[in-house]
C-alpha cells in the first residue's frame, strides 16, 4: 500500500507542475452543500425471520458540502467533505453499539481533472472520484460503488482515469482502481468511529470503450481486472485475481430502446481454499418503450438478467458470478442483504454480492406532472443453483425460486432546491428458502435539500 501511495503522490505533483506551466488564467471558485434525510425500515430483509438479526428503524443524516476550484477552461480541482449520522430507532445497534451512532468526517471526493492533456485528445482525471451519472458506465453492471460497506454515505473510488476521445463520440477509458477496506489515503475528523468501506483490499485495472456506431446503435466493449486480497474477518476466504471481458450494446429505434450486456469471468484463488479457479457468465436484455406525447407519459420496460451461480458439485471451481465494482442496489434494494448468509464463505459478511440470479421484471412508470414521477415494478427471482449452505434455518438447500418482488418509488420535487421521495419493497420467498422464512418489507421515506 506504501508503494500505491507514492504512486498517487507522484501523480499529484506532476498534475501542480503541469497546471503551474500552464498559461495563468482567472480562476473560478463555486461551492455548495446537500443534506439528505432518510428514515428506513427493514422488516425481515436480512436473514428473512429465519436467524437471529434485529429488524432495523432508523434515521440518517447526511451532510455534503462541496466545493470546485477552475483553475482555467481545462483544470479543475473537486473537494467534497461528507459525515452520516444515525439514530437508531428500534433494537438494532450499528458499529458503534449505541441508539446514536456518530460519524466521522471524511473526504468524499478530492480530484483533479484536466481536459486536453498537452494539446492532445486526451482528458485525465486523478484522485477520489466518483463513477454515477455522467461518469457511470453501462448500467452500473460492474462498476458503482467503490465503497460498499458504508451503505450510500460514500460511492467513491481511488483511482486514476484517462479518455482518450477517438472522434466524435468515441472513446477509450483507462482507469486504475485501488480501494482498501479502511481509508489510508485521506485524514478524517473523528476517527475513533473510523468506518469500514470494504469487505477486502481490492485493486483493479478497466479499459472501458464507447463506440457510436450509428444514431441508433452504441456498441461498449471493456476488459477488467480486479485483485480482492486480506478479507477481513473471515480468514477461511482465499485471495483472488479476477478478470472480465464484455459489452454493453444499446439500439435505439424510436420510442423503443434494446439495451443489453454480457461478460464472462475467470480468475485464480492465490492462497488455497475450497476452490483453485474461478469461472462465472453475466448478462441482461431489457426492452423499454416511452410514450411521450400521451397524458402521463407512461412508459414500461421489460428485462431479464442471469448471474451464474455455484454449483455445489463442483468442487475446484467457483462458478458464483463476482459483481467485482458493483456490490450495490442495482434491480431492487432488498435482496442485497438476503445474500450476506448466502455469499458469506466467498463474499464475506456484506451486502450487494449478487449472483446465482435469474430476474425478470416489468416496470411501469408515469409522469403526473413535471415535479412528480411514479415507477412500479413486479420482479420474479430465481437461481440457477440451488445452495449448499450451512444456515439451514433459512436456506431449503434444494429449492430454485427464491421469490416474488413488488417494488415502488414516487419522487417529488417541492422546488429547485428540495426534493423528496418514497420507496416501498415487498419480497415473498419461494422454495429457495425454507420453509418458515417470512416475508421481507424494506420501506425509506427521503428528503433532500441543496444549498
Amino acid at each position: 500500500m506504501k508503494r500505491i501511495t507514492a504512486v498517487f503522490l507522484a501523480l499529484l505533483l506532476s498534475c501542480i507542475a503541469y497546471v503551474s506551466a500552464a498559461p495563468a488564467a482567472e480562476s473560478d471558485f463555486t461551492a455548495g452543500a446537500v443534506v439528505r434525510l432518510r428514515y428506513e425500515s427493514w422488516q425481515n430483509i436480512v436473514d428473512l425471520g429465519t436467524i437471529t438479526q434485529k429488524d432495523r428503524n432508523f434515521f440518517r443524516f447526511r451532510f455534503n458540502v462541496w466545493g470546485n476550484l477552475k483553475l482555467n477552461p481545462d483544470n479543475d480541482i473537486y473537494l467534497r467533505l461528507t459525515s452520516e449520522p444515525k439514530y437508531q430507532l428500534g433494537p438494532y445497534r450499528g458499529e458503534t453499539g449505541k441508539k446514536v451512532e456518530e460519524d466521522e468526517i471524511i473526504v468524499d471526493n478530492l480530484n483533479f481533472q484536466s481536459k486536453n492533456v498537452f494539446g492532445l485528445p486526451v482528458d485525465v482525471k486523478i484522485g477520489r472520484q466518483d463513477f454515477i451519472g455522467p461518469t457511470g458506465y453501462g448500467d452500473y453492471f460492474l462498476i458503482l460503488d467503490g465503497t460498499p460497506a458504508d451503505g450510500s454515505r460514500t460511492f467513491y473510488f481511488n483511482a486514476a482515469k484517462a479518455r482518450v476521445h477517438l472522434g466524435q463520440n468515441n472513446w477509450m477509458d483507462v482507469i486504475y482502481i485501488t480501494d482498501p477496506a479502511y481509508d489510508i489515503y485521506a485524514p478524517s475528523i473523528y476517527a475513533a468511529n473510523k468506518r469500514q468501506l470494504n469487505i477486502s483490499n481490492e485493486q483493479g485495472f478497466v479499459a472501458y470503450g464507447h463506440g457510436k456506431i450509428s444514431d441508433n446503435l452504441i456498441v461498449e466493449p471493456y476488459y477488467m481486472y480486479k485483485t480482492e486480497k486480506g478479507f477481513k474477518g473471515l480468514k477461511d476466504i482465499p485471495d483472488l485475481d479476477i478478470n472480465a471481458v464484455g459489452a454493453r450494446v444499446v439500439v435505439s429505434l424510436g420510442t423503443w430502446k434494446i439495451r443489453g450486456q454480457y461478460a464472462h469471468e475467470w480468475g485464480t484463488y492465490d492462497n488455497g481454499g475450497p476452490w483453485n479457479k474461478r469461472r462465472a457468465n453475466g448478462g441482461y436484455i431489457f426492452v423499454d418503450r416511452q410514450y411521450n406525447d400521451i397524458a402521463l407519459k407512461p412508459g414500461f420496460s421489460i428485462g431479464y438478467v442471469y448471474l451464474s451461480g455455484d454449483n455445489p458439485d463442483s468442487k475446484s471451481t467457483n462458478e458464483a458470478w463476482d459483481p467485482l465494482f458493483s456490490r450495490a442496489p442495482e434491480w431492487n434494494e432488498l435482496m442485497i442483504y438476503t445474500y450476506v448468509y448466502e455469499t458469506l464463505n466467498y463474499g464475506g459478511a456484506l451486502p450487494g454480492y449478487w449472483t446465482n440470479l435469474n430476474l425478470y421484471e416489468a416496470k411501469f412508470n408515469m409522469t403526473f406532472d413535471p415535479a412528480t414521477k411514479l415507477v412500479v415494478s413486479y420482479q420474479y427471482l430465481t437461481a440457477p443453483e440451488h445452495t449448499d449452505s450451512p444456515f439451514t434455518t433459512m436456506f431449503s438447500n434444494n429449492g430454485k425460486v427464491r421469490g416474488h418482488l413488488p417494488t415502488m418509488i414516487l419522487t417529488h420535487a417541492f422546488s429547485k432546491k428540495v426534493s423528496g421521495m418514497a420507496q416501498l419493497e415487498y419480497f415473498v420467498p419461494e422454495s429457495f428458502y425454507a420453509d418458515h422464512a417470512d416475508n421481507g418489507t424494506f420501506l425509506r421515506l427521503q428528503l433532500m435539500f441543496k444549498i
